[in-house]
């Protein structure tokens, strides 16, 4: 059966939990129109979270989607992110202690990759459904990005690889983790569960993205 790979990221810094891994693993199993998804967890590393994907796209059935999650404190919305820049600029270390800064995550590779994803049929969807989302323009530079750029860089480069759509999606923190940040915005899990079903059934069956849009989708 056709796999979706969906990744998550472990937690970061003071957290002992990351929504994207919580979201990606309470899906692993779940079938969609033929498609079973296969959740793997990354290491909030540089380097090391690509090596892990690496690792999860060699083994198995080629992948029809590749969409990676991660947490994007502050942010009230589900929001699939439209490209990826060619760029490492940590702010402040990662889990094993690594900061780059202003290092490309490619060396000699374009500037920026757009989302294979219908990122705005997506957003339409979830909102039909009542689910907060928006697209967003900007992944950050820290390893979000980092994985970002690192998967659409091989979608489009690896010959096995190649037509496979994929991208990155931002989600809110947890309940939990606003608790211990008063006014910090959060989204329970059952929520961002359901709305990544919306995502990946979207994702799965909508070829061509909308391109005019009546009304914004920021």
């Amino acid at each position: 059966m056709p796999r979706i790979l969906l990744s998550g990221f472990e937690p970061f810094d003071r957290d002992t939990v990351n929504p994207s891994w919580e979201v990606a693993r309470a899906l692993d199993g779940w079938q969609v129109d033929g498609a079973t998804v296969q959740a793997v967890r990354l290491p909030c590393v540089f380097g090391e979270a690509l090596e892990r994907l690496d690792a999860a796209l060699a083994v198995g059935e080629r992948p029809v989607l590749v969409i990676g999650l991660g947490l994007a404190g502050g942010r009230t919305e589900v929001t699939p992110e439209r490209a990826a820049l060619n760029v490492d600029d940590a702010r402040i270390p990662d889990n094993a202690g690594r900061q780059p800064v202003d290092r490309p995550v490619v060396a000699q590779g374009p500037a920026a990759y757009f989302s294979t994803l219908p990122v705005k049929a997506i957003v339409q969807a979830l909102r039909r459904e009542g689910l907060p989302a928006s697209v967003s323009n900007s992944a950050g530079t820290f390893v979000c990005n980092h994985v970002f750029y690192g998967l659409m860089h091989r979608l489009a480069t690896q010959a096995g690889l190649q037509g496979v759509r994929g991208g990155f999606v931002h989600v809110p923190a947890l309940p939990e983790q606003a608790a211990r940040m008063p006014g910090m915005p959060s989204l329970g899990l059952e929520m961002q569960v359901q709305a990544l079903r919306v995502l990946l059934q979207t994702a799965l069956t909508v070829q061509t993205d909308l391109r005019e849009q009546g009304g914004s989708l920021r």
